[in-house]
């Protein structure tokens, strides 16, 4: 089996790629090659299986039909910027989010000659736009109020779409924002939901832009690369026509994740955390869905790897700090 990782050089890609080379198969098939695609150098992982690495801009029209060209039997696509910087740059969103998705599948349609790939594509949360429901159902409208969010919708449209005609076997997975994040703040407008946990556990100060009673929904990066696996292998028939779904996750409050912090790392690295209101910051998330109800998704046998906030900061520590962090 072939597979083509698009963004692989992004937390999420770096994660999914040592999965599958740990696994050396997904689903029942072996990996015969993996091919790493992203606008800075993937890093090669050390692995007997194939590995291809490209360098490549996935809006720039050229880049998909060279990727596809080979038949990858299954496409990650994970190339996106974050929602902040998508906000922040109108055009750029558009031409990456956007463009960048309908090149690639216009490159599957365009190899022809039966060929058919799994393609999983990673959606967000933010395809939804206030006023919510306590709880977001699986019937519930997409209506984005923000760039970022409706470049994700219209992708889960056009991938549905062509989908339904026979041109690829295509999923789209809304992934709850990933806490916790490792590494170093990004451009994200929900980076800090990370950072409240993350720079307080390796001994640095963070900030809080927002209240305490802001509840959103989360999962770990190690729920994000199961859902990948999962969706990657399986049986699509059982989805039928809406091939866009939410993923399981977690809502919590900003008080609760700080409450959870405090009872797994203790009052010290809460400490840590400065409260600093930004109304930039309170104006987006305003906008943004707090709690859902994934019936579907677990129905089709989508799972978590955590159960509380608790498990989420401990996911963390053990996953990125080798379970120890600065008291």
């Amino acid at each position: 089996m072939h597979i083509l990782i698009l963004g692989a050089a992004g937390m999420v890609g770096r994660k999914l790629t040592d999965r599958l080379v740990r696994d050396g198969r997904l689903g029942k098939r072996d990996i015969s090659k993996l091919t790493l695609q992203d606008v800075v150098a993937p890093v090669k992982p050390n692995t007997a299986i194939p590995v291809e690495l490209v360098t490549s801009d996935s809006s720039d029209p050229r880049t998909a039909p060279q990727l596809v060209a080979s038949k990858p039997d299954v496409i990650f696509h994970l190339a996106a910027i974050v929602s902040g910087e998508a906000e922040a740059d109108f055009d750029k969103g558009y031409r990456i989010n956007l463009d960048g998705t309908r090149y690639l599948i216009d490159a599957i349609r365009n190899v022809g000659g039966g060929y058919k790939p799994r393609l999983v594509f990673t959606s967000s949360i933010a395809v939804f736009g206030a006023p919510f429901p306590d709880k977001i159902g699986d019937e519930f409208l997409s209506a984005p109020l923000t760039s970022y969010g409706t470049q994700k919708a219209i992708c889960e449209l056009l991938i549905s779409d062509y989908t339904r005609k026979g041109l690829f076997d295509g999923v789209s997975i809304r992934l709850p924002t990933i806490c916790v994040r490792p590494g170093a703040p990004n451009k994200a407008a929900s980076g800090f939901f990370s950072n409240i946990i993350r720079e307080p556990l390796a001994g640095k100060e963070a900030v809080l832009p927002v209240s305490d009673d802001v509840m959103h929904w989360h999962a770990t990066p190690r729920s994000a690369v199961g859902f990948l696996i999962h969706a990657a292998t399986m049986d699509t028939a059982a989805m039928g026509p809406r091939r866009a779904l939410s993923m399981p996750g977690l809502a919590a409050t900003v008080g609760e994740q700080i409450a959870a912090l405090e009872r797994v790392a203790g009052k010290n690295v809460v400490a840590r955390i400065k409260r600093e209101p930004d109304q930039t910051i309170i104006g987006i998330v305003a906008g943004w869905p707090r709690n859902f109800d994934t019936a579907r998704a677990l129905k089709l046998g989508f799972t978590t790897a955590e159960k509380t906030f608790d498990d989420i900061i401990r996911i963390h520590i053990e996953d990125e700090l080798g379970g120890k962090f600065v008291n």
